[in-house]
């Protein structure tokens, strides 16, 4: 083999696995936020909407976790999904689905408590006036998120933005192994310390790339007219 052919080759597995990293971080991190928002959405909206016991202790809850650190809800998860966890006998630590895990658990309170804040910021007069009109509480709920749907959209670019970038617990829970857990951040911080620094800051530039794109999707549907009541 000439060494033309073998540069090509040592180009072509290097962009082979750069791809494959690319398209897991898309699976987990996407996988993850689509969770977060299906779950903190309306559990936002209801703890934004009704008043009952127990909600300033939920609600103190979320805050806190808005500000968990990653590498602590990362060892959570890791003990809890360890052989001698409560959830070990499911096998999902050092796989993506245990990063998923974690990733949820950062991005949830997020999500939630911005929809929350988002709803409590509308005008009290409007829930008078939806329910004057015959509203059901479905009906209700979902023109009371179509009206904060800025704020909505917000809770979700924050939800995303809080984990695509996070290194600390997807290292603890997926262990960065290569063709089966390494995802931008992972790899960036690998590459980092082996010293391939050009790798590295290309693999930045695409977590970049991947983190605007996505934000930028949102700003769309953002700028979109209301959301249809049912």
């Amino acid at each position: 083999m000439s060494p033309i052919e073998g540069t090509l080759l040592q180009l072509n597995s290097v962009a082979g696995a750069f791809w494959e990293i690319v398209a897991l971080t898309f699976r987990v991190t996407g996988t993850a936020t689509l969770i977060s928002a299906a779950l903190g959405i309306p559990a936002g909206a209801l703890l934004g909407l009704s008043k009952f016991a127990g909600r300033r202790f939920i609600v103190t809850s979320i805050y806190t976790g808005m500000g968990l650190p990653p590498v602590v809800v990362g060892l959570a998860v890791y003990l809890t999904l360890s052989r001698s966890g409560p959830l070990g006998v499911m096998e999902w630590l050092f796989t993506p689905w245990a990063m998923v895990v974690a990733q949820v658990i950062i991005s949830f309170p997020l999500v939630a408590g911005l929809t929350m804040t988002a709803i409590e910021a509308l005008d009290p007069d409007l829930r008078l006036q939806l329910r004057s009109l015959g509203a059901g509480r479905r009906q209700e709920v979902a023109a009371m998120l179509g009206e904060a749907r800025e704020g909505v959209v917000a809770a979700v670019v924050a939800g995303f933005g809080g984990i695509i970038s996070e290194v600390g617990a997807a290292m603890l829970v997926g262990g960065n192994i290569e063709s089966q857990t390494r995802v931008l951040s992972t790899a960036i911080v690998l590459e980092t310390r082996r010293g391939f620094f050009g790798l590295a800051l290309g693999l930045g530039g695409a977590l970049l790339g991947m983190a605007f794109m996505v934000n930028f999707i949102f700003l769309r549907l953002q700028g979109r007219g209301r959301w249809p009541v049912r």
